[in-house]
């Protein structure tokens, strides 16, 4: 029969001085050889079978021998001390289905191991093997092996040994490398040799490389790699991560609710059972009842009742334990505690000490603490459980009463924060409720989850003065009533006896004086006339403050409103008594009434002409309804500016009028705030008034114009001395109409100036075309051109008189149009722009001619260019009326 070793499919020869593991190749369920020392201790590994070539699916497992236990994945223990007397000993496994009830079994048979390896001569032939030996064969040795050393673990061998002879040498860790010298080989044998006991948790493997060589040096084999596993052995003890474990969980928890989980571990190796741990309960303090389970596997810890009361005891200690070999008694295994604190919930209502309870307060008096009343909770004090909330359930509709807690001693403290009167109520019955700041932890109503008390509360007479009730009465008078009109006034009554007699009174503020008071009876009498329409009068009602006192000096104060019936003794008024139309953008203006009287006394209000103005008036004015209390009046003609008075009527719904001269202003502006702010009444003999900054923009206007009158003068006549065509260039040589208010940067100015060209053909026509020079309206601009230019020139010198609006202007016939002259300039001006501002690549610069944005219309100022539109070429009255339009410059000026 054939040896092979347990668990790995390449058969090798091996002699192991501990614990062999042999196979049968021919029949797993035969017969098993395991080579065993002499001795073995109880609960001792002895090796391992393959159970699942014999039986796959055994799920009962008996061994013949009680000395021997077969655990699931195959490991024999033993289960006593066990002597070999003999070399050999044997038992039987026995393997089943209760499912289908298959049963096999299998021979283990135990050879204890007497005879020494014998060392073989190089050149024996030992074990000639049909198939190539030099190949990595697996080997394995047992952890903490006892020997005896050196131990023989396998041997290697090349087939070049058969017609060499051959060195063997190995590399490695182990060897050459840490730890050193824990292996060797037989130099001519290839026998592998362990030289001590070694630990798998610090080496679980040994990766060392084997060599064969002839005594020339010649390597006849590769190198081959030689593993040599280290088999596990059950030497660690399983260890809980805490010594100590802490839990809490809360009371009355339902069954199966998480406690924590406790958690090991195992320094062997994992996946064998030396590292299947299991988890139990070994005790629990106090014993009874058992309240907790443990999973064997996870280690979670449950409850196994819903009956934990933190009140009957508030902390339970478990003394636990984990044991590996999946907790089969000969493993190995520690124990640690654990203390579970019950964690309290609102299980007990708060209760008052007492069903009811009498309390007493003096009438009058406020913020005092009449009672305090205590309650009973089993809770964990000072906390949200046990913390109680009181409150007035009823009996406290007018919030005379207010219960709080006490923080230090959770008392309800009952305080009167509104006075009380004995006179009203002598008694009070309060009921009151408590409940904790936490919920109860079961559903219930509010009212089955509150304790209820009952509260009598007794008030206390004191003797007290006059009571001014209700602090505020009103009389009615109309205020036409004659003087010395008596009416009744304020009255303050003792509370103890419901009497008014024995108090006196006086007025203490009487704003205007209107009224007296009867000092024995409260009772009032006009002074003065009373008027509703008064100033110290809120909407009809006149207020007088009264001071009331009893015989023994006691007082209180109250206030007399008297409401002033209205009568209709007002007539409605015109309170703006200005109204300022300014033409031509408005030919009327609203005017509004006003009635002092009561609504009902008031609008609507009939608007009319006063029937004693002249007839002008009548004609010119007219009138026309808004609404109830406004009407406007028009201008029917067109009126020149000026002041103008217009008296107005107006009546009110009983017919009662009243006539407001009202001072019409027509007056020169866009806005009504354009002529009353700047102070310009205008009247219609032309008079106005100005202010001195409106008179220095007048004067830089008047001066800015002599300028350019003085420049066009000189300038033509120096150009009479040289007679010249009109240049191509005539658009830098001509004044042109700037609209802009800069400082003149958009003049072009020439080197052939304006003054070296012939305009006229003689002095006096150049002279005679500057006086005739100004701008005829807003649209066309006359300029002088030369008759040496244009086809259309009628002959210099010749002037026609021709009227033109009110003042007669000259008119020369060597002039053209602004129409006449841009068409003639259009086509060179576009050409000079064209050609300026070029690079050397003919592309424009990014400063050239640049695009204005729009900037609106509807200036309130309108243009300064209103001083050319005037028709009247020597005077100079429109200077009278440049106001608001020059007022921009004038700011300019003020400015700067």
């Amino acid at each position: 029969m054939q040896n092979y070793f347990p668990l790995f499919p390449h058969p090798f020869k091996c002699n192991v001085s501990k614990i062999l593991i042999l196979i049968c190749a021919s029949d797993a369920c035969k017969t098993v050889t395991l080579h065993v020392p002499s001795k073995l201790d109880a609960e001792k590994f002895v090796g391992r079978v393959n159970l699942r070539e014999c039986l796959k699916s055994a799920n009962l497992i008996h061994s013949s021998d009680a000395d021997f236990q077969v655990l699931e994945d195959g490991s024999v223990y033993t289960t006593n001390a066990v002597l070999f007397s003999s070399e050999k000993r044997h038992f039987t496994i026995s393997l089943s289905n209760s499912e289908n009830h298959e049963e096999k079994k299998m021979h283990v048979l135990l050879e204890h191991q007497t005879k020494a390896l014998k060392q073989s001569h190089p050149k024996e032939k030992v074990l000639r093997r049909a198939k190539r030996r030099w190949a990595p064969i697996p080997c394995s040795m047992m952890e903490n092996s006892l020997g005896p050393f050196p131990l023989f673990l396998q041997q290697i061998e090349s087939d070049a040994a058969q017609n060499y002879t051959v060195y063997y040498s190995i590399s490695g860790p182990g060897v050459d490398q840490a730890p050193l010298n824990l292996f060797y080989v037989e130099r001519n044998t290839g026998n592998l040799f362990c030289t001590g006991p070694v630990d798998r948790e610090q080496y679980p493997s040994f990766e060392i490389v084997a060599f064969a060589a002839t005594p020339d040096g010649y390597h006849p084999e590769f190198p081959l790699p030689l593993l040599i596993r280290i088999e596990d052995e059950n030497d660690n003890y399983p260890i809980f991560t805490n010594s100590t474990y802490i839990f809490t969980i809360a009371e009355h928890s339902r069954v199966g609710s998480t406690v924590g989980q406790v958690c090991a571990t195992d320094k062997d190796e994992p996946g064998t059972l030396h590292t299947q741990l299991k988890y139990s309960i070994l005790q629990q303090l106090p014993a009874s009842p058992t309240l907790f389970f443990m999973n064997p596997t996870t280690g979670v810890i449950t409850t196994t009742t819903s009956q934990l009361d933190r009140e009957l005891l508030d902390k339970y200690q478990l003394k636990i334990k984990v044991q590996d070999m999946n907790g089969q008694h000969f493993g190995l295994q520690t124990t640690a505690t654990c203390i579970i604190c019950i964690e309290d919930v609102n299980d007990h209502l708060p209760t008052f000490t007492r069903s009811s309870y009498v309390a007493s307060v003096e009438e009058n008096t406020v913020d005092v603490e009449i009672l305090r009343v205590s309650v009973e909770d089993k809770d964990l004090i000072n906390t949200a459980n046990w913390r109680a909330n009181y409150s007035i359930l009823k009996g406290n509709e007018n919030g005379h009463f207010k219960i709080v807690t006490d923080p230090k001693t959770n008392e309800g403290v009952l305080c009167v924060v509104k006075p009380l009167n004995y006179e009203e109520r002598q008694q009070l019955t309060l009921q009151i409720g408590v409940v904790n700041e936490a919920p109860y932890y079961r559903e219930t109503t509010s009212r089955s989850a509150m304790s209820t008390a009952t509260i009598t509360v007794n008030v206390k007479n004191q003797d007290e003065g006059p009571e001014c009730s209700p602090p505020v009465q009103t009389v009615r008078i109309k205020e036409n009533a004659p003087v010395n009109t008596k009416s009744p006034g304020y009255k303050a009554y003792n509370p103890d006896t419901q009497s008014s007699s024995d108090i006196r009174y006086k007025k203490i503020n009487d704003p205007k004086g209107w009224i007296t008071v009867d000092e024995n009876t409260g009772s009032i009498t006009t002074f003065r006339n009373l008027d509703r329409e008064a100033e110290a009068i809120r909407n009809g009602v006149y207020n007088v403050t009264i001071l009331a006192t009893d015989k023994v000096g006691r007082t209180c104060t109250g206030t007399l409103g008297i409401i002033l019936e209205d009568v209709n003794d007002n007539g409605p008024v015109i309170l703006k008594k200005t109204a300022i139309i300014c033409k031509p953008t408005m030919s009327s203006t609203a005017i509004v009434a006003f009635d002092p009287d009561d609504p009902v006394n008031g609008p609507p209000f009939h608007f009319s002409l006063e029937e004693d103005s002249d007839a002008d008036a009548q004609r010119v004015w007219a009138l026309t309804k808004i609404n109830d209390t406004a009407a406007r009046l028009s201008n029917q003609n067109d009126l020149p500016f000026g002041s103008y008075t217009v008296r107005v009527r107006v009546t009110d719904r009983h017919g009662l009028s009243h006539t407001t001269p009202l001072n019409v202003i027509m007056c020169d502006c866009i806005t009504e705030n354009d002529c009353t702010f700047r102070g310009v009444p205008r009247t219609g003999t032309g008079e106005f008034r100005l202010g001195k900054w409106a008179i220095l923009a007048i004067l830089l206007g008047i001066a800015l114009l002599f300028c350019i009158l003085f420049t066009l003068v000189c300038g033509t006549t120096g150009a009479a001395k040289t007679p010249k065509a009109f240049p191509d260039d005539v658009t830098q040589q001509n004044l042109i109409v700037s609209n802009t208010e800069a400082p003149g940067d958009d003049k072009v100015y020439s080197a052939n100036g304006f003054t070296t060209h012939t305009v006229g053909s003689a002095g006096a026509g150049a002279c005679g075309t500057v006086g005739s020079g100004v701008i005829h309206g807003q649209e066309t601009i006359e300029l002088v051109k030369g008759h040496q230019t244009l086809d259309s020139c009628r002959g210099g010198g010749q002037h026609v008189r021709e009227p033109c609006g009110a003042g007669p202007v000259e008119v020369d016939p060597g002039r053209y149009t602004y129409s006449e002259w841009r068409s003639f300039t259009q086509p060179r001006l576009g050409e000079k722009v064209q050609l300026c501002d070029q690079d050397d690549s003919h592309e424009h610069a990014q400063d050239y001619v640049l695009t204005y944005s729009y900037e609106g219309q509807g200036s309130a100022a309108g243009s300064v260019g209103c001083c050319s539109e005037r028709q009247e070429d020597d005077r100079l009255d429109f200077l009278d009326h440049l106001e608001p339009k020059f007022r921009t410059l004038a700011e300019a000026c003020v400015k700067r």
